[in-house]
């Protein structure tokens, strides 16, 4: 297949789960972000889950649809399909399809049979490497894999999100060829990104800005780690602030473990905030820039656009040395990795819990007991940020992908 005709743009259909202001991880950023560059340079459609989008997130151009409602109480997996072949079915029209997660994968592979367009794949995750979902997903997470592994192997071109997530790629697919896998990294928008002095949010959320804090903000999951970060922190100075923007819990039994763990902790320590809800960014961007140390204790990452929100925040990060997070924070510069050394059966539980919980006790506290390095390395941080991962390179490296895929 060609390029599209002269006389118009390239139209390129994005396919995602996630879209504002429905964004709970990685994944929903990427997909926003990229859209958003996209549209200075094709036509970009975006086809995602949940309800029509309402002001100031009606954008033209973005479809939402809702589950079916006669699979209303059918097994999520099953009504995350049903959405998917409506998507494929809006896309009708389109040069290019580009499906985001295993969530949105099936709808791209039928688009491409349907309608006879090249398929992109763009690995957030991989199923494999996340076992403990059959907890979330039950006989669904058999259908989440299927999908997945389907779309991939079928796929003219995939983009993995580091080069830790395509070795685990490649590994967990062997019938995916690598030259058709492309690496290009999550990024992060550094002017809306960026240190922030005021105090309002830290006042009403009853965060002290004169206390040095320690920062955790992700979903509450097995690959994120926080139950580690939550028995490191019973080893952290006193003086110390723990402040968790965590919600989403994937499952009732996560959810109990941590309620258990913050209950703990909040016997034994003051400073200790948690805020469950789902905060608008700037607030978010609010309270990282005044931590001294951001956490990411995931033992699974493939990339952790996270961690490039907190750097371009100049807040110094302490984060697992797993998956693509060494990519992203070079270990003495701009923040410390932490060892660890993981079950092969895919969960990347640690095969020494304690030692990983007090190596990370240990990073936090190097830093909380030198707040001057902290401070250079967050400053250094922003400046890795700002130089290597910007959104505009990425759109122009994707838009590449999609022309290699057309056969340009």
């Amino acid at each position: 297949m060609g390029f599209a005709p002269d006389d118009r743009r390239l139209r390129v259909d994005l396919l995602t789960r996630e879209y504002p202001p429905e964004v709970y991880g990685g994944a929903g950023v990427h997909v926003e972000y990229l859209a958003r560059e996209l549209r200075s340079r094709a036509d970009t459609r975006v086809h995602c889950f949940g309800a029509p989008r309402q002001p100031p997130y009606a954008e033209p151009g973005v479809t939402a649809y809702p589950e079916p409602a006669e699979l209303g109480h059918a097994n999520a997996a099953l009504r995350t399909m049903g959405v998917d072949l409506a998507m494929a079915a809006g896309t009708a029209g389109t040069d290019v399809v580009h499906s985001h997660t295993w969530y949105a994968n099936l709808a791209g592979h039928v688009a491409k049979l349907l309608h006879g367009v090249p398929h992109v794949v763009t690995v957030h995750s991989l199923e494999p490497l996340r076992p403990w979902k059959a907890e979330q997903l039950g006989g669904g997470y058999a259908l989440s894999s299927w999908c997945e592994r389907t779309a991939l192997e079928a796929a003219d071109a995939v983009i993995a999100v580091s080069a830790g997530m395509m070795r685990d790629l490649l590994a967990a697919y062997p019938a995916v060829s690598p030259d058709r896998v492309r690496v290009v990294h999550n990024g992060i928008d550094t002017h809306q990104y960026a240190p922030d002095s005021g105090t309002e949010v830290l006042d009403r959320l009853g965060i002290d800005p004169g206390r040095p804090s320690v920062t955790y903000v992700g979903r509450i999951t097995r690959q994120k780690g926080l139950p580690y970060l939550l028995r490191a922190a019973r080893r952290l100075p006193a003086e110390a602030q723990l402040v968790l923007l965590a919600g989403a819990p994937d499952t009732a039994e996560i959810a109990a473990e941590v309620e258990e763990l913050v209950t703990e902790l909040r016997g034994s320590r003051e400073g200790v905030v948690w805020v469950a809800e789902m905060l608008p960014k700037p607030e978010v961007i609010q309270i990282l820039s005044h931590s001294t140390v951001f956490v990411c204790p995931s033992v699974y990452e493939p990339m952790g656009i996270v961690n490039l929100e907190a750097m371009a925040c100049e807040t110094a990060v302490v984060a697992t040395a797993t998956g693509g997070i060494p990519e992203v924070v070079a270990d003495g510069s701009t923040g410390l990795l932490v060892p660890i050394a993981q079950a092969g059966d895919g969960t990347g539980t640690p095969l020494d819990p304690e030692r990983f919980v007090a190596d990370l006790a240990d990073a936090i506290t190097e830093l909380l007991d030198d707040p001057k390095r902290a401070v250079e390395l967050g400053r250094a941080g922003r400046r890795r940020a700002v130089e290597h991962f910007s959104w505009d390179a990425i759109a122009d490296r994707t838009l590449a992908v999609y022309r290699e895929a057309l056969g340009g």
